[in-house]
């Protein structure tokens, strides 16, 4: 079952940001989850000797984009395997959770995260189970290379997104990154407006307002809330830190040159930027964004930071890479499919 969108922001910090804790006093019987994943009936053939496809690190303008859709993701062996290379306090974590649909995508959140990473054979042949992550001073997840056994740091980044039918997972070089998911048809408990007022900015609500057709106003604050998310996430401070009504998502063919956002939102190559008031000098708006239809059934948000470093101080264009996979089984490249469609951004 899908959450509704108004509880999302207690949702996402949970998930998102919450450090992992162990309870050592944790009550939860052991075989509960292992009894559970009976429910899933094996469909491909699972050897644990299977290798994870090494990948070349991205380049410094481009974006690795890796996703998982859990209702592929078959087989109770298979779903055992992902369990054994977690931490002890992300198992712990899984357990925690309450549900069938809710354990199997933090279990895949996790796993997306650890074999993603493992793939890019930074420090020579690291391993998932191996790696171990901390939180940043406002609790944006990240790899501690200092405690991983054989590594060396690493300048890579990555940010992780999921629902109950998608989970993502960004990857980036020497640039922070956040990125968001959100289903197409999520459900919305209040009216589209109310929640507008209560979290976005009022520019961003006149265009809302604006739109007469119920599902297209639907469909554009489901954009704006992707869009809205991975910038906070980029940001790294939680929606404490940075409140989305602090902030004004905007589009047009050019940074600056559009007033309000567009009611055309969807146009192809449209730039998106970022205003800010209340306290501009906390925010930055050296970001750069890209909306996307994924598996044409979700929007997904990406936000990295700008590469000045080039000439003339301006960034190029954000290259993007989109994989699907079911980890340890199969991978595949859809970028230019129907798999990927980019709606604005670049």
């Amino acid at each position: 079952m899908q959450k509704r969108l108004n509880f999302y922001l207690l949702y996402a910090e949970k998930i998102q940001f919450l450090p992992v804790i162990c309870r050592k006093d944790s009550s939860m019987p052991r075989g509960v989850f292992r009894m559970r994943l009976n429910c899933f009936s094996d469909s491909k053939f699972f050897s644990s000797s299977t290798p994870l496809a090494p990948i070349p690190l991205p380049s410094p303008k481009e974006t690795h984009l890796w996703y998982v859709i859990p209702n592929e993701v078959k087989g109770e062996s298979l779903l055992n395997k992902y369990m054994e290379i977690l931490s002890p306090c992300e198992k712990e974590n899984v357990f925690s959770m309450r549900g069938d649909e809710q354990r199997k995508s933090a279990l895949l959140a996790r796993t997306l995260v650890r074999t993603t990473i493992a793939r890019y054979q930074i420090n020579s042949s690291i391993q998932p189970i191996s790696l171990k992550f901390r939180k940043s001073i406002h609790g944006k997840p990240e790899v501690d290379w200092q405690h991983c056994d054989h590594c060396e740091p690493s300048p890579l980044h990555f940010n992780i997104s999921h629902t109950s039918s998608l989970i993502a997972c960004g990857v980036t070089m020497n640039s922070p990154i956040g990125i968001d998911v959100e289903a197409k048809q999520r459900t919305v408990k209040h009216n589209v407006l109310t929640l507008a007022r209560r979290y976005f900015s009022e520019p961003e609500l006149q265009v809302l307002a604006a739109i007469k057709d119920p599902h297209l106003q639907h469909q554009e604050f489901i954009k704006l809330w992707t869009l809205k998310e991975a910038y906070v996430k980029a940001l790294g401070r939680g929606f404490s830190g940075a409140p989305f009504k602090t902030f004004t998502v905007r589009f047009g063919s050019g940074i600056g040159e559009s007033p309000h956002l567009s009611r055309y939102s969807n146009t192809e190559a449209s730039e998106i930027s970022v205003d800010m008031f209340d306290d501009p000098s906390d925010l930055t708006s050296n970001w750069q964004f890209m909306l996307l239809e994924l598996a044409g059934s979700h929007y997904a948000a990406i936000c990295t930071e700008k590469d000045v470093t080039s000439e003339g101080n301006k960034s190029g264009p954000m290259k993007l890479t989109v994989r699907k996979t079911i980890p340890f089984v199969e991978d595949e490249c859809v970028s230019g499919t129907e798999a990927v469609r980019v709606l604005c951004g670049f």
